[in-house]
Formats: structure tokens, sequence, C-alpha cells
């Protein structure tokens, strides 16, 4: 029976499935199935290619053709099918192998049948195939829709690098910096993560029951299975790792989680800035045409794309920090409770593009409003003491802090008030004038040139 979305229990599966169904193809069961056949086929195609397991017929290239059909052309029929053994197994991966042999068997292909999943724990398949769901996910839906995001970044920290801003530190106006070189700020840290992310080398196994290729070596001790399982491993672009239990730790899939969790806090850093932006009036929102702000109240035009973000990268990060905690530690040599969390790493990557995509429809109807940005500069002159006092210590004016303090704390300073106190210090005529010329706008310090450097 099919399911119609809105009798899902998932708002994944349900109200969001539009924006997250291309991760189907990498995290639902059917995928993991895909997967795992996948890994069964190659490993026999690499078991016939070797010389010294002399049983297995090998494969000629019309045969390995046929073979990999069997998951290159792997259809909702076919993973049917395995749901339907594994009512009788009771055991996902021995279903996939039965599957294989089916199919094997109409492809008339039956001398090597018995070296399907030859020597083999079901972790050695299983293992494999979830580093790869999470890298091919990663590399085809998370890092695109964030390369996304740091265009977008790079393209209003540039326009705006010699916007001058209003500072708030503790919520209250501070030195003045520029627009551009806050959006700079976050498109330098998401770079570094992002980058970060696209380096990480996943790893998987293929060493027996316990780690110790024991099946595989009492067969053909002849057979160097290290080396074997190290190539084959690389053959999928991941990392070997050679020394397990019969549980790959997962280390490396917990690097990924916790790197997916910093940038998800980049991303929620930004949305509260965005959000806060917005209120101060700094940018405005584009009006859709068609769109409801409030039931109530017509006028508004709700920051709610930064809003659903936010909530959606909370429910990523609590899945990704369940993942990162629980995966790497399981009960001496096995225990199954792995098996069941890593079902949910498409979850946890669900929610992170379903806030990634909102963020950005969010930065998409944003405009910059330059005449109220201006007006909040003008409104704090008071933020111009810091520059005033440095300079009088420079000059060694007696107390240049404490003078400023008694001007401007807690107090409105109008530009005519801050022009009569410079005007009325007793200092080189050259730093005075270099005062008089200061104006909230133009303290912005290095700003411009933070964002020339950095944003390229």
């Amino acid at each position: 029976m099919q399911l119609d979305s809105l009798q899902a229990i998932s708002p994944l599966d349900g109200r969001y499935h539009q924006k997250t169904k291309n991760l189907s193809k990498y995290f639902s069961e059917s995928a993991l199935i895909k997967y795992r056949v996948m890994v069964e086929i190659e490993y026999l195609i690499a078991l016939s290619k070797n010389g010294q397991v002399k049983e297995v017929k090998r494969f000629n290239d019309k045969e390995i053709k046929k073979l990999q059909s069997l998951h290159l052309n792997f259809s909702l029929k076919d993973a049917q099918r395995v749901k339907e053994i594994e009512k009788t197994t009771n055991h996902d991966v021995k279903s996939v192998e039965y599957f294989i042999k089916e199919k094997m068997e109409k492809l008339k292909l039956t001398n090597n049948l018995e070296f399907v999943h030859f020597a083999l724990t079901s972790e050695d398949i299983s293992n494999l195939a979830y580093s790869l769901m999470l890298k091919e996910g990663i590399e085809q839906e998370i890092l695109p829709n964030l390369e996304k995001i740091l265009a977008v970044l790079k393209r209003l920290a540039k326009q705006n690098k010699s916007v001058a801003l209003l500072s708030l530190t503790h919520g209250q106006p501070a030195t003045p910096t520029t627009l551009g070189k806050e959006m700079a700020v976050f498109y330098f840290r998401l770079l570094k993560q992002v980058e970060h992310l696209s380096k990480i080398k996943l790893e998987g196994k293929l060493n027996g029951a316990v780690g110790n290729y024991a099946a595989a070596n009492i067969a053909y001790p002849q057979v160097d299975w290290l080396n074997f399982s190290q190539r084959f491993v690389k053959s999928f672009n991941l990392q070997p790792n050679l020394l397990t239990t019969q549980v790959e730790p997962h280390d490396s899939a917990a690097q990924v989680y916790q790197t997916l969790i910093r940038i998800n806090n980049i991303i929620r850093d930004l949305n509260q800035d965005i959000w806060l932006y917005i209120s101060r009036g700094i940018f405005r929102q584009k009006r859709i045409k068609g769109e409801v702000g409030s039931s109530t109240m017509p006028h508004k035009i709700n920051p709610w794309k930064f809003e659903n973000s936010d909530g959606n990268l909370i429910m990523a990060n609590a899945i990704l920090n369940g993942l990162a905690d629980k995966l790497p530690i399981s009960k001496l040599q096995r225990d199954l409770s792995d098996s069941t969390s890593l079902r949910n790493q498409g979850v946890a990557l669900g929610y992170s593009l379903l806030a990634v995509k909102s963020t950005l429809n969010g930065l998409s109807r944003l405009e910059v409003d330059k005449k109220k940005i201006a007006e909040e500069l003008n409104n704090n002159w008071e933020v111009l003491a810091e520059a005033i006092q440095t300079v009088l210590r420079k000059v060694g004016y007696n107390q240049p802090y404490e003078k400023l303090k008694q001007l401007t704390r807690g107090e409105k300073i109008t530009r005519e008030k801050i022009r009569e106190f410079i005007k009325g210090l007793d200092i080189d005529k050259r730093e005075k004038d270099k005062l008089l010329k200061l104006a909230p706008g133009k303290y912005i310090g290095q700003s411009e040139e933070l964002v020339r450097k950095f944003v390229i």
C-alpha cells in the first residue's frame, strides 16, 4: 500500500517531502538494500579475480556486466523481494545474499553461488554500505547546497563591504563595522567547516566475524587477506580500517556528524543575526505575491524561513549528537545497537538539508535598507568615544577614558556634543582635526580590507 504524504509520521516524508525526497536514493530502506547488494556483488567479482582463490570461476566481462546490473538497475521491486525473503529469514543481510543467489540462477551464473557472502559477516557488508550512503549523500546533496549558501554570503559580503553598520555588543550600540564584513565572518567560518567536511575520509572494513579474517584464512591461508581487503575497501574510495572487532567503530562517521553539527551551528548563528537585522530594519524582506505573514495582522512579513531553519537545525543536531556519542561505543566484539542507530543518519541529514534550503530561501528575500542603516549610525555618535579616548591615550592626555565615560556613558550623544568636546581638547591640531573628521559611518577600521582579504 502506498502511503500518502499526509499520512506520514515524519515531516520529512510528509510536509517537507518535496524538499528532502532526493535523499531517499541514499538513505531509504531501498537504498540501504541496494548498497548492500552492490558491496556483495563487487566482493564476489573481486574474489573471482584473485588467482589464489581457485575454486571461484573467473567472470568474463559479459558476466561481470550482468552481475553489476543487479545493483546498477536495482529497483523498488527488487527491494520488495528482499523484504519478502526477510520475512522468513528475519535477517536483513542474509536476505540480500539469498536475493543475489536467486538473481544469479536466473542469469545462469550458478558456478559461484556459494561464494556470495563467502567468509564474511553481515557487518562487513553493512559498514561499507552505510559509509557509502553517508559519503554519497554528503557529496551529492549536502555539500552542493552548502556551496549555495557560501555563494550567497560571498555576494552579500562583497556587495556590502563598504556599507557601514552600527554594531551591537551586549545589545548596546558599539564600534561600527560594515554589513559586508559581518557577512564575511559567516562566510569564512562556514567555508572552513565545509572544506573540512569534504576532506573527511570515511572508513570501512572487510575482515570477518570478529575482525581476524579467521574464516577466510582457514579456507585460503595463502591469500594476503589484509592486502585484499585494503584494495577492496579503497575501490569504493573509502579508507580501509584494518584493525577492528566485528564492528567498524564508526569514528570517521562520528567526525562527519560532528562537523555537520558545527556547520549547523554556524547556520543557526547566521539565522539569528539575520533575524535580528530584519527586526532592526537593516534588511527588508521582499513581498512574495499571495503569501500571508499573519492570520490576523495583514501588514506582517515574518522572517519565518530563518525560524523554520533554526527549528530543523535543532532537530538535526539532536540526532547527530546522539549518533556521534553512541556509534563509537560497542559492547565487546559486537552488539546490534549501532544497526538501529545508523538507520537514522538519513533523518539527521534530512533535517540539515531542509534547514539549509530554508536559510537559502530566506536569504533570497533580503534587501539592504541603507537609509535605515544611516539613521542608526547618525543616532549613535557616542560610539566614537572609543576612538577619541584611544587617540587621547596616544598623545598622553590625562585620564581620557574617564573623561569620555563621564561624557557618554548612558547618554544620548549628538554630533554637535561630540564636536564641542573635541574642540575643547588641548591637543595637537593634527590630532584634533582627525577627530573632528570622524563620523560613525567612517569609523569602520579595516572592515573593507578584511572582506577583500578573506572573501576571495
